[in-house]
């Protein structure tokens, strides 16, 4: 109530916003310092009934409110801790925080240059920068940012059915044959779930089987395209992956571009975990093949740990996403305006309202430069590599792929000293189904580090340590393997 724009406001104004800073400041020099916890955990029912979240009709005093932040912050995971790899988006960027602040003071929306114009802008020379490194000539085509990877994927699906039916827009699914789109069996769930929200349904994601260290096998892929027309269906889109969620797979891309060519299909590439190797001259060779895909996902806030949420859809054919999506809503993109109306990007997304995303990578691209990104994801690359030498060998570590990751995902089961010597049989799969789930749990309530885990196919849970946290070093990776020694022994 005394805050701005409240008359006299501005004294008050400043002090309330320099506590929040300060509250801030501390909580990212607590993100760093390895003596504290990851999480202070408590279960929903204890933080519910220990504090009072209710809203209610009378205003609180600015104490209270600040004592608001601080108790938000206490339970808040601190996801830029050294020790913490549950997600694929881990650390805390300085450069990107602060770009993250001007954003919010900024307070403006993306969908017209009347409103947004530099950060419609840096959107543009952005997303042109990323089609260059794809491999895009002159870093040519379209692209948007969105709010993340599932929602990416699903554009692409959107994007490759009204580049092969245009008339699904107006008439709707009805008019158009029973389409099927192919992704591996390692593939990520969004793809599924934009086909559920496109209407074209789960049962037309067909699943391609992967080999031992989960790549898409190619044969089969074409095979089950064949299988597809055969039965009058028309196959319209193959979601490749560079970068799978839990083996970090990254697909066989120029076979997959060879049949995609043979077939007419739309080749997409979900590269949200892996497109960011595509900044490092040593590993983006992983991604070979990749300039030959007619869309892309990549998500800067995983790989790249710019923060949350910043991922983007690039499509090789510049105005395809415009017919696809464009509305001409007349109040928002009047054709009679004083500027050059191609900067108006917001009749190409699905979205009306769409957050500033682009300001943080772009920030931080300035700050760093693509050799930033470079070394910050090289490093990332050797400490799971240094991970994965230092259990392949070791007592009670068992890999769930032979060789060495392609990407910083290590998977593998900790085996408890009460297993080591039971045959492998039925019994022994399910005591070691438990183990990874309560050496999570105790993890937890000790706040010390986190790490996720998860069964697959045949596979019992296992632990899918991963890393994009520029923090970490090798000592928080010995820190990991002590943990969960310490909390695994008595299993």
């Amino acid at each position: 109530p005394d805050l701005l724009p409240a008359c006299n406001g501005e004294i008050t104004t400043m002090s309330f916003l320099q506590d929040v800073v300060d509250i801030l400041l501390q909580y990212v020099v607590k993100s760093f310092d390895r003596s504290t916890k990851v999480i202070d955990f408590h279960y929903p029912n204890e933080l519910l009934q220990e504090y009072n979240w209710e809203l209610a009709d009378q205003p609180q005093t600015l104490e209270e409110i600040l004592l608001n932040c601080r108790t938000t912050l206490k339970y808040a995971i601190k996801t830029g801790h050294p020790r913490y790899f549950n997600q694929l988006s881990t650390g805390l960027d300085m450069v990107g925080l602060a770009a993250d602040w001007l954003t919010s003071a900024a307070n403006t929306n993306m969908f017209t240059y009347e409103i947004a114009p530099v950060f419609v802008l840096l959107e543009y020379v952005t997303l042109r920068k990323m089609r260059e490194m794809i491999g895009w000539p002159g870093g040519c085509g379209d692209g948007i940012f969105s709010p993340g990877g599932a929602i990416s994927n699903m554009y692409a699906m959107l994007i490759a059915r009204f580049k092969m039916f245009p008339e699904v827009k107006e008439k709707g699914m009805a008019a158009i044959p029973r389409l099927v789109a192919f992704t591996s069996e390692h593939s990520h769930f969004s793809v599924k779930k934009g086909a559920a929200a496109l209407g074209i349904g789960t049962d037309s994601v067909i699943l391609i089987r992967c080999d031992e260290r989960g790549k898409m096998i190619p044969s089969d892929l074409e095979r089950r395209i064949l299988e597809a027309k055969q039965k009058g269906f028309v196959p319209f889109l193959v979601s490749a992956t560079a970068g799978t969620t839990v083996y970090g797979a990254f697909d066989p891309l120029i076979a997959i571009a060879d049949i995609c060519k043979k077939y007419k299909i739309w080749m997409h590439v979900d590269g949200a975990w892996g497109g960011g190797l595509l900044m490092s001259r040593k590993h983006k060779w992983k991604l070979n093949g990749v300039e030959r895909a007619n869309s892309v996902t990549w998500n800067p806030h995983k790989m790249m740990g710019v923060p949350l949420q910043c991922s983007a859809l690039l499509v090789r054919e510049e105005g395809l996403m415009q017919s696809c999506n464009q509305m001409h809503a007349s109040y928002l993109f009047q054709q009679d305006k004083h500027y050059d109306l191609s900067y108006d990007t917001g009749d190409k997304a699905l979205q009306c309202g769409r957050h500033v995303d682009v300001f943080k990578l772009w920030l931080m691209w300035r700050a760093k430069g693509t050799t930033g990104f470079e070394a910050q994801i090289d490093k990332c690359l050797e400490l799971a590599e240094y991970l994965y030498n230092k259990i392949k060998n070791r007592e009670g570590y068992e890999m769930v792929f032979d060789g060495k990751p392609q990407h910083t995902n290590v998977c593998f089961w900790y085996i408890p000293p009460s297993l080591r010597s039971m045959e492998d049989n039925e019994e022994r799969m399910s005591r070691l189904m438990k183990v990874a789930p309560v050496i999570k749990a105790r993890m937890m309530e000790y706040g010390t580090t986190m790490v996720s885990y998860q069964p697959l196919g045949d596979k019992v849970n296992f632990f899918r340590m991963v890393i994009s946290n520029p923090a970490a070093t090798h000592q928080d990776i010995d820190f990991l393997i002590d943990e969960i020694e310490r909390l695994g022994q008595d299993l």
